[in-house]
């Protein structure tokens, strides 16, 4: 059925307090994978993106912040988010956004592998010419 308003601010002020929980915590997390790359140890490849992922979010963070701080900025912010998509950090990610990347993502994928595919079979059949 349908929600409330009162229904609907408790849901997006949840969203909001998880996602910079999780922001939190991907920090914490950063700074103690800086620290052991200042004390030379070697950061694997999951933790390489895990660190990038962390600071290109906590640089997307300073224009989130204006619209959270800002008295009625907030209405402002869904015409923003069409405009710039990339522009929330990915703690604040919703599973149906995540799975609309995913799936742009896979389409993505296999288009290019099915202009491979042909690529491949018209040079094949270029060889076989040439040799017969």
């Amino acid at each position: 059925g349908r929600k409330s308003l009162r229904q609907k601010v408790v849901e997006e002020l949840k969203h909001y307090y998880n996602g910079f929980h999780l922001l939190w915590i991907d920090t914490k997390v950063a700074a103690r994978m800086v620290w052991r790359l200042l004390h030379g140890q070697v950061l694997t490849r999951r933790e390489r993106r895990r660190l990038l992922r962390t600071c290109a979010d906590l640089f997307r963070l300073v224009p989130f912040l204006v619209f959270v701080i800002v008295p009625f900025m907030e209405f402002l912010l869904p015409v923003f988010l069409k405009l710039f998509p990339e522009m929330l950090p990915s703690t604040f990610e919703t599973e149906s956004k995540k799975e609309e990347k995913q799936k742009k993502k896979l389409n993505a994928k296999l288009e290019l592998a099915k202009f491979l595919q042909e690529t491949i079979a018209e040079m094949a059949k270029r060889n076989k010419a040439d040799t017969g």
